[in-house]
């Protein structure tokens, strides 16, 4: 087929492009004596031996409706190619094809709808003005990290008076959600600590105080995840009895404790406290930057234009869907099974997942964007050693280095791992430095 279409396109929402296409008849006329042909030499007729009916029988035996499918089969995907050429083009999925007209002897006319990559308008980086975070490392901060090392070697010692902060607690558990018990939740005997990310929060208020004997209840709303599927989502209560109090005593912290924690190179405990001072300080600048980076893209992306295709957001969809199953599969659990424990429907769950998906591709399309500007693309060479380095922090990466450099789908992954930091690292050099907001 020669292109002597007639192409016109017009540009549609989420990034989507109309073509109206003319065939001229010559075409369709001939592209309707290609399919005769073929049908008349594989069809049996009787009276006629195997591809020698003639081809006027051939095409009433067929019929009108049947013989311009054929046609319709056998010029679209080549019409539609050839428009797609001619206008530079590129399609995302398959174009969705609507046959206005396809007649013998008249111009054949088509219409279109393809979706292509979004064109993003990005910001000037430059004017986004985004202050560093200020994490001050203060004295409390220090106590408490000092304290998190001596943790393990504390002496937990058996108390006779109330439940205090800090303590461990031996409990009775029971749970119940509409007025009945939910056996599986419930616990003899159990040791909780009294602190802050080992218990609720309901039940950190509501235990301290509380003597041996004695039963304290909270109410607590499940998360509508929870394993449990009598819970999830629910208001249930929580009968607590301390059945025990034992108290934590932490070691003295002294020249040799010093010494033994730090791995001998701190000889005194002004020496190892000013060495977690510095840890803290340095953990504390990282925490900042990373909140800066974040900070920064969140700016980039609101500021900047791009209309996210449905399709991207459908395949991310199924993406994630896949990784989910994948993930249940791992601990022997299904996902259909999976979604029941929720209430929710395979429908449901992908229209509450969509706008974090919409968002997702809306933060990688802007960033993509960037890197094609400014030239974002490490070399093979960058890439290399980028999976050398990230092996050896990893121990099960660590014996597949070679495997991994050669690996087509691996080296897509570092390779596009590496880029987003270069991004991240050049958005934060050019991004405006800004100040502090005001509380």
């Amino acid at each position: 087929m020669h292109s002597n279409l007639s192409v016109k396109t017009e540009p549609l929402p989420k990034s989507q492009v109309g073509m109206t296409i003319e065939v001229p008849a010559d075409i369709v006329d001939a592209t309707y004596e290609k399919v005769l042909n073929r049908l008349a030499s594989r069809s049996k007729l009787e009276g006629f031996r195997p591809g020698r009916a003639p081809r006027a029988l051939v095409e009433a035996r067929i019929g009108p409706a049947a013989l311009r499918e054929e046609v319709v089969e056998a010029i679209v995907p080549e019409v539609i190619r050839q428009a797609l050429q001619e206008k530079s083009i590129d399609p995302i999925d398959n174009p969705d094809v609507e046959v206005v007209e396809l007649e013998r002897g008249r111009p054949a006319q088509l219409k279109a709808t393809v979706t292509v990559m979004p064109e993003v308008t990005l910001a000037d980086v430059s004017s986004l003005n985004v202050a560093t975070p200020s994490v001050e490392v203060t004295d409390e901060m220090l106590e408490r990290r000092l304290e998190d090392v001596r943790e393990p070697m504390a002496e937990i010692t058996p108390v006779e008076r109330e439940a205090r902060a800090g303590d461990v607690a031996v409990i009775d558990v029971e749970v119940e959600a509409d007025g009945a018990v939910v056996p599986s939740e419930s616990r003899s005997a159990m040791e909780a600590e009294l602190r802050e990310g080992a218990l609720l929060p309901e039940l950190l208020a509501a235990i301290p105080g509380a003597k041996v004997g004695e039963t304290r209840s909270a109410t607590v709303t499940f998360p509508d995840d929870y394993g449990e599927p009598r819970l999830a989502g629910k208001e249930a209560t929580i009968k607590i009895t301390v059945q025990g109090v034992k108290e934590k005593v932490l070691p003295a912290l002294d020249d040799e404790l010093a010494k033994q924690l730090s791995g001998g190179k701190q000889e005194t405990v002004e020496a190892y406290r000013s060495s977690v001072r510095e840890e803290l300080e340095e953990s504390a600048k990282a925490l900042a930057q990373m909140a800066r980076e974040q900070a920064i893209v969140k700016a980039l992306v609101e500021a900047s234009a791009v209309d996210v295709p449905d399709t991207l957001v459908e395949r991310e969809l199924a993406s994630h869907l896949d990784s989910l199953e994948r993930s249940l599969s791992r601990q022997g659990l299904r996902l259909d099974r999976y979604l029941e424990y929720l209430g929710k429907t395979p429908e449901m769950w992908i229209a509450e997942e969509r706008p974090e998906a919409e968002a997702r591709l809306k933060v990688d399309l802007v960033l993509d964007e960037f890197a094609k500007r400014d030239k974002i693309e490490p070399s093979d060479d960058e890439v290399d050693r980028f999976i050398e380095e990230q092996a050896s922090k990893d121990d099960e990466l660590k014996g597949r280095v070679d495997e991994l450099k050669r690996g087509p789908n691996s080296r897509r992954y570092f390779a596009s791992r590496l880029r987003r930091l270069r991004v991240l690292e050049r958005l934060g050099e050019v991004a405006g430095t800004g100040t502090p907001a005001q509380s």
